[in-house]
């Protein structure tokens, strides 16, 4: 299973500094099914980093959270 289409749409039109907060069990459902999801695989984390360079956004997992957040890096700030 692949990230929704309308998740591409978010991504694309995320404004700078606002974040998309995903949690693991959709990380891994989208990246890297049956991978696990407690926490994440190192599998399913570097594929949600590829997805989110493909928008021009950066990803960080929040383990404590047990979630994800893609963002717009704005540069000098």
């Amino acid at each position: 299973m692949a990230p929704p289409r309308e998740m591409d749409h978010v991504l694309r039109q995320l404004p700078l500094r606002i974040g998309t907060y995903v949690p693991d069990d959709l990380l891994e459902d989208w990246f890297a099914p049956d991978s696990g999801a407690n926490p994440p695989a190192e599998e399913t984390l570097e594929a949600a980093r590829v997805y989110g360079r493909r928008f021009e956004c950066e990803f960080k997992h929040y383990p404590t959270r047990r979630e994800g957040v893609f963002w717009k890096w704005v540069p000098d700030i």
